[in-house]
């Protein structure tokens, strides 16, 4: 195979634009998750602990968070169509690019120096094909809820007409 056609083929499969995430930002990670028929969007937010081959199609983030008392760390490929968007909360100043001291620290002592930044500009990132999938899942759910309310409305008419039959019946039964 030619270097050529492999090239051609990883920048078909690279999103227009993705999101300048740094080590130290504070992320939000909108993830797509299947489970059985249903999709659905999970928000993974956590401190960028490290960022790997930025302009490459397989570039990707580390992103550690606090859960329970458990750290917990999830790598993100940002051309991944899993990851629907990512939305940095806060920007830190560090001086790595791998920030695993945090691993050992926990409170006070691993939190980082917040920096003024531009926080819509840095977010401002339109990808029209996700964009088109989530006007899509809101389509499909608005859909399903609208069969499911379909569905009620039919049962609670069927259950009117069989309880007004009863009451006829009672009524006859009377006279």
């Amino acid at each position: 195979m030619s270097f050529a056609l492999i090239d051609k083929v990883n920048k078909a499969q690279m999103k227009p634009s993705v999101v300048d995430a740094r080590s130290g930002d504070t992320v939000k990670v909108h993830q797509k998750i299947k489970e059985g028929s249903k999709e659905r969007i999970q928000i993974f937010e956590g401190v960028v602990i490290r960022t790997d081959r930025k302009n490459s199609h397989t570039s990707r983030i580390t992103v550690r968070k606090i859960a329970s008392g458990v750290g917990v760390e999830k790598s993100f490929l940002l051309h991944s169509p899993l990851v629907e968007k990512i939305e940095i909360v806060r920007r830190s100043k560090v001086r790595r690019n791998y920030l695993s001291y945090l691993r050992a620290r926990s409170g006070k002592s691993a939190r980082l120096k917040g920096t003024e930044f531009d926080r819509l500009a840095v977010n401002d990132v339109h990808d029209p094909k996700a964009e088109a999938e989530a006007q899509r899942l809101k389509e499909e759910a608005a859909k399903a809820a609208a069969q499911k309310a379909e569905v009620k409305a039919a049962e609670e008419a069927e259950l009117a007409a069989k309880q007004a039959e009863v009451e006829a019946r009672h009524e006859d039964a009377k006279e």
